[in-house]
């Protein structure tokens, strides 16, 4: 298992600095993990430190609440696109999920699908599983497989909780081998990061990566 390979390198914390990111990138580089997972005032400076390189730069949409207008998800979208981000990790509308708006949670989805695709880029929607229950988790991950995402995410990391096997778990039941099923919130170890890839997660999201991938006992596994 090339645990590297499934692995967004995360940092997303409010008093982040351009030197913490700077080291970030440098890290992805060295390990080769498939992204570094940043706010997006970081993405032009990260795309032109990483560029040459594999390792992509994604950011985050609509964060950490979800609750911003389709309108302004999509202007965060473009912008970071164009500034070189090739991966959006946007948060679901747990406001419009709450309020059975359904059609709000779907078009909110479909827009920012669209908008990436037109520009190369990847959808991920985070549902913030944790506040979530499981009929709505199940509707939602019904939606994004209506919507044209490629991805469905469990957690923001800034909520009540992260990723749970058994979440994992329920959202590949849902969406199969449409989607890619990415874990983030709370992966701090190896044994951790294989029962989420185990569950069916395609993607890890964590800041603990450089530690998950020294917890690998064999050359072989990394």
């Amino acid at each position: 298992m090339n645990l590297n390979s499934y692995i967004d390198h995360t940092l997303l914390k409010a008093d982040a600095t351009w030197a913490q990111v700077e080291k970030l990138c440098a890290e992805a580089k060295e390990h080769e993990f498939f992204s570094v997972c940043i706010n997006s005032y970081f993405v032009k400076r990260a795309a032109a430190v990483l560029s040459g390189s594999p390792v992509k730069v994604c950011t985050v949409v609509g964060f950490p609440l979800g609750a911003s207008t389709m309108e302004t998800k999509r202007f965060e979208a473009m912008k970071a696109l164009a500034d070189g981000a090739r991966e959006i990790d946007m948060v679901l509308n747990v406001s419009a999920v709450k309020s059975q708006d359904w059609q709000c949670a779907l078009d909110d989805m479909s827009s920012l699908a669209k908008v990436c695709h037109q520009q190369g880029g990847l959808l991920k929607v985070i549902l913030e599983t944790s506040l979530l229950t499981q009929e709505e988790k199940t509707r939602a991950c019904e939606l994004a497989l209506k919507s044209g995402v490629d991805f469905v995410k469990t957690s923001t990391g800034f909520s009540t909780g992260g990723a749970t096997v058994e979440d994992v778990k329920l959202m590949r039941s849902i969406v199969g081998d449409a989607l890619g099923v990415k874990a983030s919130g709370g992966i701090r170890d190896t044994a951790t990061a294989r029962k989420m890839i185990d569950a069916g997660a395609t993607r890890l999201g964590t800041s603990a990566s450089v530690e998950i991938i020294k917890g690998l006992t064999s050359a072989a596994d990394y």
